[in-house]
């Protein structure tokens, strides 16, 4: 049985990733990532322990990251605060950037067709970007889905060529999603746009 604390965390998610100014976007993720998502619902997800942990901050974070994405006006996604500085679509493409490719540091490949080093700057769509969001959260769930607990004691070369284990790495990708939602908020307050979390406080 999965903890109630579990699937609340991943209901948060699933209520993020559905929206009705992105359906049709949303629609074609779910039709291109079938392979990935049924691998996902077939792996047994913890109860406890690290991966279980980080599946409920991701899916918190996350969850954060896809509100403010659809709060944001379509208008605002080239904003940028200054010069050389990533813009709305940038921060957004970035962070799905990483959720490809962290995984790859331990043992699981970037999907066809995706390229890290273009990613970040190959649309200012608004129902892009978050259709690639969206399957890049997935992308990254599922890898941490498919480790079994024991490989969180293993090592392998991270950023910087860094030799940590497992553990390191999925707490990193969490955080990384973390770093950048604090940024986005920073950036939708600027433009006046109020995280939809925060509207009740």
């Amino acid at each position: 049985m999965i903890s109630s604390r579990v699937r609340f965390a991943i209901a948060v998610m699933l209520l993020g990733l559905v929206g009705p100014a992105v359906a049709s976007a949303a629609d074609k993720t779910a039709e291109a990532n079938k392979p990935a998502d049924k691998a996902a619902a077939e792996a047994k997800l913890p109860e406890r322990g690290v991966r279980a942990e980080f599946f409920v901050d991701f899916a918190a974070v996350t969850g954060k990251l896809l509100q403010l994405a659809e709060a944001i006006p379509a208008d605002k996604y080239t904003w940028r605060p200054q010069p050389g500085v990533r813009s709305v679509s940038e921060v957004l493409l970035h962070a799905a950037v990483a959720n490809y490719y962290i995984p790859t540091f331990f043992g699981t490949s970037m999907p066809a067709g995706v390229d890290a080093k273009t990613l970040e700057t190959s649309t200012t769509d608004k129902a892009k970007v978050i259709e690639t969001l969206q399957a890049s959260i997935a992308h990254a769930r599922t890898a941490v889905a498919g480790m079994a607990d024991a490989d969180l004691d293993k090592t392998g070369k991270f950023f910087g060529g860094r030799e940590v284990t497992y553990r390191v790495m999925i707490i990193g990708a969490a955080e990384h999603s973390h770093e950048h939602l604090g940024q986005l908020i920073a950036y939708a307050r600027v433009n006046g746009v109020t995280p939809p979390w925060s509207k009740s406080e």
